[in-house]
C-alpha cells in the first residue's frame, strides 16, 4: 500500500516552526504532499504565530514545486454539530446550513484564492464534514474533487472524484496490496513521537507524491458502498469518543 502525505491547517499564522519541520523531512525524500489552505483563517486553536506578510506568495512556490494545494474550507470557524455524510468528527463549517449560505462561502473562499493567484478544484472540509448543499454548492463553483472518504483507490461519488483517508494507519502499513491511501498531519499539534512516526513512514519507502493519486483510474462507488462507508466512519467517531471518556 502506498501512502500519500495531507497536511491540514495551512495559515499564514500556523506553527512555522513545526511546519518547516515537516517539511524539511518530505524535502529530504523527495516527496511533495497535499496541503489544505485556509482562505481566511478565523479559528483561534490555528493561530500560533505572527502572520507571514509572504503567506501566499510562499503557497505559490510550493505548488510550483510540485505540492498540491486544497481550500481548506473558508474561514475554519465550526458552526454547527452535523456530521454530514462522513461522521468521523462531531462538528462542522458547512454541513448543516442552508445552500445559499454554504454558497456564499465557498464562493467567498474561492475569491481569495483566485485573488492571491491560486487556482484549485480539490476540497478539503474542516473536520471531514460536508453534506450534499456543500456538494452542490462546491460543484457550482468549479470542485470536482475532494480528499476524504475511506478506500484504497480514488473513486467517484455524488458527481466527484474522492481521495480516500486511512481508516487505521497501522492496517494501512501492514497491507500488501496494491493501491493508495491518505495519511493526514497536523503540523500544529504533532510532537516528537508524530515527528519520529513521519521519519519512520518516509525510510520505509512506502510513502509517495499526492500526485500520485492523479495517474490512478477512478472507481465508481455505488449506494451500498457509500452506506458501508458511512458506517465505518460514524463507528470510527464513536471509538475516539469512548476512549476519551475512558481517559
Amino acid at each position: 500500500m502506498r501512502i500519500a502525505i495531507r497536511m491540514d491547517d495551512i495559515t499564514p499564522d500556523m506553527d512555522w516552526s513545526k511546519f518547516k519541520r515537516v517539511k524539511d523531512l518530505l524535502d529530504a525524500h523527495h516527496i511533495t504532499p497535499l496541503i489544505g489552505v485556509v482562505p481566511r483563517n478565523k479559528d483561534e486553536k490555528l493561530s500560533l504565530n505572527p502572520a507571514r506578510d509572504d503567506f501566499w506568495d510562499y503557497i505559490k512556490n510550493l505548488r510550483d514545486r510540485g505540492w498540491v494545494v486544497a481550500m481548506h474550507g473558508y474561514k475554519h470557524r465550526y458552526t454547527t454539530k452535523d456530521p454530514g455524510l462522513f461522521p468521523i468528527g462531531g462538528k462542522s463549517e458547512f454541513a448543516g446550513l442552508p445552500f445559499d449560505k454554504q454558497d456564499e462561502m465557498i464562493r467567498k473562499a474561492r475569491r481569495i484564492f483566485r485573488e492571491n493567484g491560486i487556482e484549485t478544484d480539490i476540497f478539503m472540509a474542516p473536520s471531514h464534514s460536508f453534506d450534499k448543499n456543500t456538494l452542490t454548492a462546491l460543484k457550482k463553483n468549479g470542485f470536482n474533487r475532494i480528499t476524504d472518504g475511506f478506500g484504497t483507490e480514488p473513486y467517484r461519488a455524488y458527481d466527484f472524484v474522492f481521495y480516500p483517508i486511512a481508516i487505521k494507519r497501522s492496517d494501512s502499513l501492514a497491507d500488501t496490496r496494491d493501491g493508495i491511501v491518505t495519511f493526514v498531519y497536523h503540523a500544529n499539534t504533532m510532537d516528537d513521537k508524530d515527528f519520529d512516526k513521519l521519519k519512520e513512514l518516509l525510510e520505509s519507502g512506502k510513502a509517495v507524491s499526492y500526485s500520485e493519486f492523479f495517474n490512478e483510474e477512478v472507481q465508481d462507488r455505488n449506494t451500498f458502498g457509500q452506506a458501508k462507508q458511512y458506517a465505518i466512519a460514524k463507528a470510527k467517531y464513536l471509538a475516539v469518543q469512548l476512549r476519551k471518556l475512558k481517559g
